[in-house]
């Protein structure tokens, strides 16, 4: 009987983390940098979708200063992206008696 539970508790784990999966793809999550010089648009799987730069930025003509800007901004929203996936993992995956390391 507990093996059954178990298997059918795996089953809907996996249902809800396909659902996880799919709500995070068609999430849109922003991160800045250079106080808003450069923004950019993620999604909640990690896809990069839009970055988006202040004109003023290329006006100042420093190539090396924006390229800094961009990589901040993808970075950050890379980290932001991880942090809101792993969140939702947890949620999934909370009440089923995992051992560490394998609740996301």
């Amino acid at each position: 009987m507990n093996m059954m539970k178990m298997m059918k508790q795996a089953a809907d784990m996996q249902k809800n983390m396909a659902k996880v999966q799919d709500a995070l793809a068609a999430q849109d999550l922003e991160a800045q940098s250079g106080g808003g010089a450069v923004t950019v648009t993620i999604s909640g799987d990690g896809n990069v979708k839009a970055v988006r730069i202040d004109p003023q930025v290329l006006e100042s003509g420093d190539a090396e200063m924006l390229e800094d800007l961009v990589l901040a901004a993808v970075q950050s929203a890379q980290a932001t992206a991880k942090e809101t996936a792993a969140a939702e993992m947890k949620k999934v995956t909370a009440g089923m008696g995992l051992p560490p390391g394998m609740g996301f």
